[in-house]
Order: structure tokens, then C-alpha cells, then sequence
């Protein structure tokens, strides 16, 4: 738990003495100054009043070690930007850099992906992955490089690498954009993105083969988003369709055009 060394991090961003802090939420200062040295735990009732008081939900307070966040992403949760109360503001990413200090590309081969899954919140494990720099790309922004399998994104082939940007804000996705998503049951897949986080709170998944149907995931199953860059192969993308193909995509469109039909029939009875 990082609840002690969180609001005391926290109330000196604002420039608060404990004083102020403690008259405001109503509480005597020894009882606050317990809290910040770990000599206390606080109730329910004051864990209410530290969330609304810094606007961090007791999530973040407790779960998050805020000291290790970046200057960009405290400032973004000072704002209100908190992942638990917000749903897709702030997102806290584990990464690495350089000996000039410039952030890398860290690399996720096949090899490592299960491991992803479970570690990319792990320093220890995010750092022990091979890295690169491209100058081509931006250095205000995060990439992160991904080797994908299957043929659900032909013509994109198997084993391909694909860099994507960290994405902090996942409402600012448009739709038909090309992600690398995270979740904890899913592991790592690489799909066109449906944004529909406003509407249901979900985003839709469709691969480029036709062969494989799209499905969807609620935003709290999604850890990590990262919008589709680049990709890197040894392969050159096949440009034939296969029969079963074109018999699925025709199958598709029948049933799209029979939805449509019986849509129009409802609106004009």
C-alpha cells in the first residue's frame, strides 16, 4: 500500500501544510500526521475524504506508487485525470530509457507476449526487454514495438513487427484505426478499433481477414492501448485472395444487405 507516502506527495504538490490539510477535512493534525508516517490506517470514512479532497480515487491513492509517475502523468492526475474515476484518462505506463534519457522503443517478441501479459506493469520486466531508437519518430511521444502471429491481420503477415504509440486517452481513437490492445484474458492482439467507449463503454475489434469475426471488450477488461504506427517484416504481403475468402466475404455482405432490408421494413411500419 502506498496510501502514507501518496498524500504526503500530494499535499506537498499543493502547497499544504498538514494544518491546512487537516482543518479542512475535519481532522486533528496528529491524526493526520499518523496517516502520512504509517503509523495509522485510516477508515473508510477518511479514505472518502482524501479522494475527494486531491480527486484520486482510493484506487490510484492506495494501489499506485505516485512517486514513480511521470511529471506529464501527474500533472494529468492532478487535473483529474484518474483511470479509476475517469475510465480512460490517465494510464500509467512502465518504461525505459536511455543514457541521454531519451525513452526507447522497447521490443515484445512471441517469446515474450505471455510474459507481457502479466508483467507490463513490472519494471523489472519491462526492463529486461531488448530496445531501440528510431529517429524518425517523434521523441515526445511513447512506442512500443509488438511481433504478432496469426493471419487475422493479412495481408500483414505472421511474425511482423508492429510500433504503436501509447495511447493515454482512449476516447481520442477513431474508428477504423489500427491498435495493439492489452487485456489480461485476451493477451496481446492487434485489430481495427471501433470506438464506442461513449456509447456502451466498449470498443469493437475487427481483424482485416474477413475469415475472423469482429467481437468486442468492455474498457475495464483493457490494459494498454497502442495506436498503430508502423510494422516491419521479412515478408512482402500477399496481394491473391483465396476462394474462401471471397465465399465468406459474400456471405457477409448478403447477411449485412438482409439486416438492412429488415431495418428499412420495421422504420416503415
Amino acid at each position: 500500500m502506498y496510501f502514507n507516502s501518496n498524500i504526503k506527495l500530494m499535499r506537498k504538490r499543493r502547497g499544504r501544510t498538514q494544518d491546512d490539510v487537516a482543518f479542512t477535512l475535519k481532522m486533528k493534525r496528529p491524526t493526520l500526521s499518523g496517516y502520512e508516517n504509517g503509523v495509522a490506517q485510516p477508515g473508510i470514512q477518511q479514505l472518502i475524504a482524501y479522494s475527494e479532497y486531491f480527486g484520486i480515487s482510493i484506487d490510484t491513492l492506495i494501489k499506485v506508487d505516485l512517486s514513480k509517475l511521470r511529471e506529464s502523468d501527474l500533472r494529468q492526475l492532478e487535473s483529474g485525470f484518474d483511470v479509476f474515476v475517469k475510465g480512460s484518462k490517465l494510464r500509467v505506463l512502465t518504461t525505459t530509457v536511455d543514457s541521454t534519457n531519451t525513452e526507447n522503443i522497447e521490443l515484445v517478441p512471441e517469446k515474450a507476449k505471455a510474459g507481457y501479459t502479466r508483467g507490463f506493469a513490472d519494471p523489472e520486466f519491462v526492463r529486461e526487454l531488448p530496445v531501440f531508437q528510431l529517429p524518425f519518430l517523434s521523441p515526445e511521444r511513447k512506442y512500443r514495438t509488438f511481433q504478432i502471429s496469426g493471419d487475422s491481420m493479412l495481408p500483414i503477415p505472421d511474425g511482423s513487427w508492429v510500433t504503436g504509440e501509447f495511447v493515454q486517452d482512449w476516447s481520442t481513437l477513431k474508428n477504423g484505426e489500427a491498435g495493439i490492445v492489452l487485456t489480461l484474458d485476451e493477451g496481446i492482439v492487434f485489430k481495427i478499433i471501433e470506438n464506442r467507449i461513449g456509447k456502451d463503454g466498449k470498443i469493437g475489434l475487427i481483424s482485416l481477414n474477413p475469415l475472423y469475426k469482429p467481437y468486442e471488450l468492455a474498457v475495464v477488461e483493457i490494459r494498454e492501448i497502442w495506436r498503430f504506427i508502423h510494422y516491419i517484416s521479412e515478408e512482402l504481403p500477399s496481394g491473391e485472395v483465396s476462394p474462401a475468402d471471397l465465399a465468406y466475404t459474400l456471405n457477409q455482405l448478403k447477411e449485412d444487405v438482409a439486416l438492412i432490408k429488415d431495418r428499412i421494413v420495421t422504420n416503415q411500419q
